[in-house]
């Protein structure tokens, strides 16, 4: 794995991560993100569309014009979820219904157009793909913990939902992680998402400090200190 490489996933799915370092997409994030199959189901659209927009991107992005790059780039996003909309519509109905609106935003979503007009308007198609994908990656890990912290504390179950993936059979993988639980109405509602992603930032940003202070005393200077 080259340099680059490493460094193209390490900042998707930690460094940079959208979700909680840059803070892009923060509609989507909060609103759906209250159990884990509509975070992931939303999580895996958003990736999708990233991947694929960057990619065509990245492979005509000599004949774009400057002047008109960026109604170009909507153009291309708008279409991409356009076919995911209608793929979900016809083969997950119920899951479509129940993302409703925040499907067709990901045309507007900011983590989408920020990665092809920062990365994929200026690099390979395969590096642009692999940013797109490892950013896309770092914001569904995001939804998905959110999400399942959200549906533990407020319905004390895992994966409830599946049913609208695999239908009525997969009641039966819902995961009941606290039995007889009342639930804690707060963690499903707008302020428990605005409380658990304030959770996963301050524990992110403390393993970033223990590893700094860790790197610090391991480093020469901090040892002849």
């Amino acid at each position: 794995m080259s340099p680059e490489t490493r460094e193209i996933i390490v900042n998707g799915l930690w460094k940079q991560n959208p979700g909680i370092v840059q803070l892009l997409g923060l509609c989507p994030l909060l609103a759906i993100s209250n159990n884990v199959v509509n975070a992931l189901s939303l999580g895996l659209a958003t990736t999708l569309v990233m991947a694929v927009a960057s990619g065509s991107v990245a492979v005509v992005r000599d004949y774009i014009p400057q002047a008109a790059r960026i109604p170009l780039f909507v153009l291309i996003i708008a279409a991409l979820v356009t076919v995911v909309e209608l793929l979900m519509h016809a083969y997950v109905l119920a899951l479509y219904v129940v993302l409703g609106v925040f499907l067709p935003l990901i045309t507007t979503n900011c983590i989408v157009l920020a990665r092809v007009e920062a990365f994929a308007s200026k690099r390979g198609t395969l590096h642009s793909v692999l940013d797109a994908v490892m950013m896309g990656l770092g914001l569904t890990l995001v939804l998905v913990v959110l999400g399942g912290l959200r549906e533990v504390f407020g319905k004390g179950t895992l994966l409830s939902g599946l049913d609208l993936v695999f239908g009525p059979v997969a009641k039966d993988w819902v995961i009941q992680v606290v039995p007889d639980y009342q639930g804690l109405l707060l963690a499903i509602l707008p302020p428990g998402a605005f409380i658990g992603l304030g959770l996963i930032i301050a524990a992110r940003n403390w393993l970033e400090g223990m590893r700094a202070r860790r790197a610090r005393v391991d480093s020469p200077l901090g040892q002849t200190a």
